[in-house]
């Protein structure tokens, strides 16, 4: 059992709860077409500085996580190759929006399944046996298995990292806390193509006693994971006369 972080405006998770087994490090959408040249979020024409500083605290974090026993789960947004999982005004919006999924760009086919673009960035790869949860729209939970991944496993804490703060990480956190998940959202493991949004969805986070969860920092996390844990008292055994 590991003790609390200190997160804004609770010290999380409320019950404390945090152990390895009921707590779930969630890395949302860090692929390629988000975070790398070439990719839809480049050709929209937003400053990669802006997602792709979410990746060294993710990897940091992540590689503590791992070592401690936590449940690891990376999300990807994509649709079919033939578009059959691709809602209209969604391919309208993003050819709106300077780079419509589905058409051809340097990174292959724009965020489509077993494209490069489309695949986790190689700093974040997954290791076998963590899940991968391959989603069609922003929210983690929508049309995919995540939430019988998590009730399976008896998870009941949620670490939330990934990109973007304002769309797909705050679509799934707020879904999540629908849920009943507790949920911690990491400032410095977050990223949105506008850094207004990237603040104001932390602001969202703790409105109203943390109406979706808590916020804090991956210093904040690790300060806890990486501090001496009490050792477990057992009972005196009584010694022979």
């Amino acid at each position: 059992m590991f003790g609390q972080v200190s997160a804004d405006p609770y010290l999380w998770p409320f019950d404390v709860s945090l152990r390895s087994d009921n707590t779930a490090l969630l890395i949302i959408d860090m692929q390629a077409d988000f975070l790398s040249r070439g990719g839809c979020v480049d050709q929209m024409g937003y400053d990669l500085s802006l997602t792709r500083k979410a990746i060294g605290p993710i990897k940091a974090l992540l590689d503590v996580c791992r070592q401690k026993g936590f449940r690891i789960i990376h999300t990807r947004e994509g649709h079919r190759p033939d578009l059959s999982d691709l809602p209209a005004r969604k391919r309208f919006r993003s050819a709106n929006s300077g780079a419509e999924f589905g058409s051809k760009g340097p990174l292959g086919r724009v965020l489509i399944r077993g494209e490069q673009g489309w695949d986790i960035i190689e700093e974040l790869q997954p290791l076998p046996g963590e899940a991968v949860v391959d989603k069609p729209g922003y929210g983690a939970f929508y049309a995919t298995d995540l939430e019988l991944i998590l009730r399976t496993a008896r998870v009941q804490n949620l670490i939330l990292t990934g990109i973007t703060t304002d769309v797909c990480v705050h679509s799934t956190m707020r879904d999540a806390a629908d849920r009943g998940f507790d949920c911690l959202l990491l400032s410095d493991c977050t990223g949105a193509t506008v850094e207004a949004n990237h603040e104001a969805a932390f602001s969202m986070v703790k409105q109203e006693g943390g109406v979706f969860g808590a916020v804090a920092t991956s210093a904040d996390v690790l300060a806890v994971l990486q501090s001496p844990q009490p050792a477990t008292e057992h009972a005196a055994v009584p010694t022979s006369t």
